[in-house]
């Protein structure tokens, strides 16, 4: 498959603007960090010449060619894996994710992932630009956390969607079971987050000059005496870990998360034996994405779907409601 080639005039509108930013108005269909790497890849040419600068200054009237390459060809293997699919068309499927689901091949996770069970029931029909490891893939879960996730099934929704996330617009929410009653109703966590200093396997929030922007909203849902709250998280940006780190920051880390929390025995003073067993065998954060929204990259339309809680953490919450009364 041959790459695709777009010529692009600047406007009067332009003068003067970056060269990312200028080409973004014409390619709506690309964000403008996909266009920042295929300018640095020297993808795009004036009068002949390549243009590596995505800060360079456009003048109006001036013209440039833009090298879209196509995308990578899959090689992965197709699974058969149960998929809980909330929408599916042919631009683009919704899956409401389990915990304990990978969502793309990586170290230590070859195969049996959401991308292997998408192969097996897309077929070739998932964009390749993610990459031959990620066909398909503009947003992650964690491992261990479920709920809803989009997958594009070609090219162009792939880039619609890819920037949407870049520009902040798609609606993105998640509840969580969190240790703790906090002191304000609903308020916003922002902090940078980077690789913890120490333990390069956790994030955390870190100093201005290391890590990245990061903005969690949240408000709380139920409180369960003083020991544990119900929260819905809302994120502005989407960095590794976010909630889970933005949360364990503020003093009030997921129930059961392995990374960022610890199950003390003051948590758990008061609560019956077989309940405490539940708890403390539950291995994954207590977080699951019950809303996703963005416009449909075809029509035009506003797409929304939700989530309710699944029933391992519905079970944790029956605990810690018969147990709000020893906190």
């Amino acid at each position: 498959m041959s790459d695709e080639e777009k010529k692009l005039t600047v406007t009067a509108h332009d003068e003067g603007k970056r060269l990312d930013v200028s080409l973004v108005k014409g390619c709506p269909e690309l964000s403008r960090s996909q266009l920042k790497k295929l300018i640095l890849a020297g993808n795009v040419l004036h009068a002949g010449k390549t243009i590596t600068d995505p800060a360079y200054r456009v003048k109006q009237e001036q013209a440039f060619t833009l090298i879209v390459p196509h995308s990578e060809p899959i090689d992965l293997e197709p699974e058969n894996i149960n998929l809980d699919i909330y929408y599916e068309d042919d631009d683009l499927i919704v899956i409401n994710k389990p915990a304990g689901l990978v969502v793309h091949p990586g170290a230590g996770t070859p195969n049996g992932t959401l991308v292997n069970g998408l192969l097996n029931h897309c077929g070739k029909s998932l964009s390749g630009i993610g990459g031959i490891k990620r066909p398909g893939i503009v947003h992650r879960l964690d491992k261990d956390t479920s709920g809803l996730i989009v997958a594009a099934k070609n090219d162009r929704s792939h880039r619609c969607l890819s920037s949407q996330f870049e520009k902040r617009s798609v609606e993105r929410a998640y509840h969580a079971l969190a240790w703790g009653s906090p002191n304000r109703p609903s308020g916003q966590i922002e902090g940078k987050i980077g690789r913890h200093p120490n333990e390069r396997k956790k994030m955390a929030v870190v100093s201005e000059n290391v890590g990245k922007f990061a903005l969690t909203r949240f408000r709380t849902l139920k409180r369960y005496g003083l020991r544990v709250f119900k929260a819905e998280c809302r994120l502005a940006t989407g960095r590794t870990h976010q909630i889970r780190v933005h949360l364990a920051h503020i003093g009030h880390p997921l129930v059961g998360d392995p990374v960022y929390s610890r199950t003390t025995e003051a948590r758990l003073s008061g609560i019956p034996d077989s309940d405490i067993e539940s708890i403390t065998t539950c291995r994954r954060q207590a977080l699951h994405a019950v809303t996703l929204g963005f416009v449909h990259p075809r029509s035009g339309l506003k797409m929304r779907f939700s989530s309710e809680f699944p029933e391992d953490l519905r079970n944790l919450e029956s605990i810690f409601e018969r147990a709000k009364t020893f906190s």
